[in-house]
């Protein structure tokens, strides 16, 4: 229904997503919204609407892909995408028709536990070499085809082609240190030989990479092929520019057509970047993403000082005085739980043409629950966006 009530008009959106932003109660009882120093943020939620949104629904943790596309209006539970796929077209490798592919990490293993599922989060040269190694010494199994792409630091990706390969198959990985790595269960036939050559490939690098002190297993998740998804022009009429460091976001962002840049690691190269060509799209998206890397860490505080240095960057932001600005997370990671969580995401909302809001909000978790959005689904919250840019006609008579 909301593709028929599109408008296509001049104003322009800009979506900063702070990636795993929300978080619990820890340190002296607060979160690290409400523990860290944002003047520029807080002043802005004065002025803005504010709520909480809920990538998935109530109660279940997401991951960055669905948590993502849910932030730009699209139901994730209607258009199922896994990790494989938004991390093969991130860091730039093409997909056929029928390739099958997987997010991998770098993890530690020890009497077949997992210690350490990042391996330490290895420097992303050292991971880069391993990659070169394996490549070298894996390039087929049976009648697959064996193709290795470089991620950043423990991340990296594996495509398998071939004919007759499944991608009904769950992860190797139990998101969780001190357990095994999980057997992999195909649900299909096709499947089945799909689960068939990884198995070889994790037995084959698991030999190859014994001597490593921290790399000695990979793990392996989001085992899937290309989905056929509407883009986001078909969807809402906007010329979408994607800003992100890292190669999953940019995968997603291209798999719904939105254009990406490569601009390496630096966020301030993105800001330049969105300085300068802000006027040729209606949609931007900024993607942050080390308040999640130090919530996944539990480190509170690297994770206030991240808010508080995303904060710094506002004022440059609104140079451009978008028609609409929001700021929020794709999830929550709470640095008290290590992890993604179900917890919803603080969401922040000004508009030019003005909204509803409370001139003694903050930017906090606990003030967002009072705010006017309420707890709303994270891909209904995009209708409201669009409204306050003018996007959306009437319904009916």
């Amino acid at each position: 229904m909301i593709k028929d009530l599109i408008i296509k008009n001049n104003k322009k959106i800009v979506m900063l997503v702070a990636d795993g932003l929300g978080g619990i109660p820890y340190i002296d009882d607060k979160t690290e919204l409400e523990y860290a120093k944002k003047e520029n943020i807080d002043n802005l939620a004065k002025i803005s609407m504010l709520g909480l949104i809920e990538p998935v629904s109530p109660g279940i943790s997401p991951g960055s892909g669905p948590a993502h596309l849910s932030l730009f209006g699209y139901n994730p539970l209607e258009n199922e995408i896994k990790r494989g796929v938004l991390e093969a077209l991130g860091i730039g490798l093409e997909l056929k028709d029928g390739d099958i592919a997987i997010r991998g990490n770098f993890a530690t293993i020890k009497d077949n536990k997992i210690i350490d599922r990042r391996a330490g989060r290895i420097n992303t040269e050292e991971s880069h070499k391993l990659i070169d190694y394996l490549s070298e010494n894996i390039k087929k199994i049976e009648d697959v085809e064996i193709i290795w792409g470089k991620g950043v630091e423990h991340r990296f990706v594996i495509v398998l082609r071939g004919e007759n390969l499944g991608d009904n198959l769950n992860d190797t990985d139990p998101q969780k240190e001190g357990l095994e790595p999980l057997p992999l269960i195909a649900n299909d036939e096709y499947s089945k030989k799909t689960a068939k050559i990884l198995n070889k490939l994790i037995e084959i690098s698991k030999e190859l990479l014994k001597d490593q002190e921290k790399a000695n297993y990979i793990l392996l998740r989001g085992i899937s092929k290309k989905p056929n998804i509407e883009t986001f022009y078909e969807r809402y009429k906007m010329k979408a520019l994607a800003l992100a460091n890292y190669p999953m976001y940019k995968g997603l962002c291209k798999l719904i057509g939105m254009e990406t840049v490569e601009l390496g690691m630096d966020f301030d190269a993105l800001i330049d970047f969105y300085l300068k060509n802000y006027e040729n799209y209606d949609f931007i998206y900024i993607h942050y993403k080390w308040t999640d890397k130090k919530g996944e860490d539990g480190d509170f505080y690297g994770k206030v000082k991240e808010i508080e240095k995303l904060d710094s960057y506002i004022p440059k932001i609104l140079q451009k005085e978008p028609d609409v600005f929001v700021f929020t997370g794709d999830h929550s990671t709470p640095s008290k739980l290590k992890a993604h969580s179900w917890h919803p995401v603080p969401i922040l909302i000004y508009s030019k043409e003005g909204c509803f809001y409370d001139k003694n909000a903050k930017f906090t978790e606990r003030d967002c629950l009072r705010g006017y959005l309420g707890i709303r689904k994270s891909y209904e919250v995009f209708q409201i966006i669009l409204a306050l840019a003018g996007k959306l006609e009437k319904y009916g008579a």
